[in-house]
């Protein structure tokens, strides 16, 4: 694939995921109301704590990218900033979102994760992570949504 197409789908998936949530939240602040769909508060604490914990996690590994290794090449996906690529926290954002839109709605769930698994792709072809970063990232990020949605909050 061209480096040009990788940079494109890179950007166009990382925003248009970035747009949906809030507007799942407004959905659920608005449906929640009178309790069609499931609640606001979950959808906001799941990704939230999660995303917080990755982070400090992240940063307390902070692995090197694939372009500060000896000889690599410079990454298609502008990035300059060093360490900090395990695991990947697009990847990771992604998939938590796509569980949080199963949680609502299972198909539109799913398709969210089949973006999910092509940005991960972007990310590695892109040279600002390895595959393992990815993979990673998007088994934390699906853990993290299965363990608040179907095991932590029927608890509650």
């Amino acid at each position: 694939m061209k480096p040009q197409a990788i940079i494109i789908i890179n950007s166009v998936l990382t925003k248009a995921v970035y747009a949906l949530y809030p507007l799942l939240l407004i959905y659920l602040a608005v449906y929640h109301l009178t309790d069609k769909q499931p609640g606001f508060m979950p959808a906001v604490l799941v990704p939230g704590i999660s995303f917080v914990l990755l982070t400090v996690f992240r940063n307390m590994i902070n692995a090197p990218r694939p372009y500060e290794m000896p000889g690599a090449k410079p990454p298609i996906i502008k990035k300059d900033a060093p360490g900090k690529s395990f695991p990947s926290r697009h990847v990771f954002s992604i998939f938590v979102i796509a569980v949080t839109v199963f949680w609502v709605w299972p198909i539109p769930g799913i398709i969210v994760g089949a973006a999910g698994a092509l940005l991960a792709w972007c990310r590695v072809a892109g040279g600002v992570h390895f595959p393992r970063d990815v993979i990673a990232g998007a088994l934390i990020g699906i853990g993290c949504g299965l363990l608040g949605y179907y095991v932590i909050l029927p608890l509650i």
